[in-house]
């Protein structure tokens, strides 16, 4: 079974929106379960709630599902579960990295790495921004979803 957890600070915007494309993307691709991709926060300051309206709405817009995913904070289990750690920005990768066992820390990476022809190295935090923010996060989880596919299978 490939895992694989998308992480951002408080999982309401950026990484539930990653896991809805990356699931979406490996469905389209043929991909047979088993395949989990899962979301959680490296802070989460919004445990337990629905991610932010906009990012599902953003979603929606794009025809992909958000599911029943609520805010959580990563967890020591998180790092020997998933196959793949995939951070949204720097900051994020950093503090995984704080909190990784060192021997699953080869399982840490940018989302954008895996991305191809995109310029930016991080997914952006649109939580105070404008409709414009959310559109350009989902343009950037559909180019780093499509690269890591690409990549994995």
């Amino acid at each position: 079974m490939t895992k694989l957890l998308m992480v951002c600070m408080a999982n309401t915007c950026r990484s539930p929106m990653a896991q809805a494309v990356t699931r979406k993307l490996a469905v389209e691709a043929g991909i047979e379960p088993p395949f989990e991709v899962d979301c959680a926060g490296t802070h989460a300051h919004h445990l337990g709630e629905r991610p932010d309206r906009r990012a599902a709405l953003t979603l929606a817009r794009h025809g992909y599902e958000m599911g029943r995913v609520r805010s959580r904070r990563i967890t020591v289990q998180d790092f020997q579960s998933f196959d793949l750690i995939l951070a949204m920005d720097t900051s994020n990768l950093t503090e995984l990295r704080r909190l990784c066992p060192l021997e699953q820390m080869d399982k840490l990476h940018l989302l954008l790495d895996f991305a191809e022809d995109v310029e930016e190295v991080e997914v952006p935090d649109p939580y105070y921004g404008n409709q414009e923010g959310f559109d350009h996060v989902l343009a950037l989880c559909e180019a780093g979803a499509t690269g890591l596919i690409r990549r994995l299978f």
